[in-house]
């Protein structure tokens, strides 16, 4: 990982919101691509903040908070106070995010960015260019850099190809992220877990055959148990 950087990791086929966005629609949207965050960006791709699950949670843990007593009001920080309301009573993406955003360059050291998230206690970070999104980096993407050695060049064709999939099928309404895994090996694509249906199978097929850098596709999924399409 020594000479990797943060374009080598990133995932930039990024979801982004606008500062309008309702919560419940920003809920959903974590809930569906199956993602923890979701950055804010305004209409020329400038990062505004990063609205996160524990932000949501916070909005709704938020509904149920009590009043402060008088005397409790006259000790509190309302400066703080005032912000705290705002974000925990807030009903768009502007209100409830996160406004002081982790970002770097895209030429950082993949370790600079590892001792960068330690250092936070953050699970990400977003890569800027001149203030405007390029990717994100999460600890997944770190993690996949330590388990997956690069070869003679520094190149990952592989992981950019199991990148591009997994972007083309988030952007499908049919192709299940969340029951359905994939790897690559040497160009071939290998589909594990579920599936809903053999056309589900064939839309996968010929999804990853259209990903330049795809030399096969290999399918191993099983039809999907009764018992997770109840639940689904």
């Amino acid at each position: 990982m020594t000479s990797l950087r943060a374009r080598d990791l990133m995932t930039v086929d990024v979801v982004t919101v606008p500062p309008e966005t309702p919560v419940m629609a920003m809920a959903r949207l974590l809930a569906d691509r199956g993602i923890s965050a979701v950055p804010v960006v305004d209409g020329t791709g400038k990062v505004l903040g990063i609205v996160t699950e524990a932000d949501l949670i916070r909005r709704l843990a938020g509904e149920v908070d009590r009043p402060a007593g008088f005397l409790s009001s006259l000790f509190s920080d309302q400066q703080r106070e005032a912000e705290r309301y705002a974000r925990t009573h807030g009903v768009t993406a502007r209100d409830v995010m996160t406004p002081d955003v982790v970002a770097v360059e895209p030429d950082i050291l993949a370790s600079e960015v590892a001792h960068l998230m330690e250092e936070r206690g953050i699970r990400r970070v977003v890569v800027t260019e001149g203030g405007r999104l390029k990717g994100i980096v999460s600890r997944a993407d770190l993690l996949r850099a330590l388990v997956t050695p690069p070869p003679e060049g520094g190149e990952y064709p592989d992981e950019r190809i199991r990148r591009a999939v997994m972007a083309a099928m988030k952007k499908e309404p049919w192709a299940d992220t969340f029951y359905t895994m994939l790897d690559v090996k040497d160009g071939v694509v290998e589909f594990n877990g579920f599936s809903r249906s053999a056309a589900v199978q064939r839309g996968l097929r010929v999804l990853a055959e259209n990903v330049p850098g795809v030399k096969g596709v290999v399918d191993n999924t099983r039809p999907m148990p009764a018992y997770l399409f109840a639940s689904t």
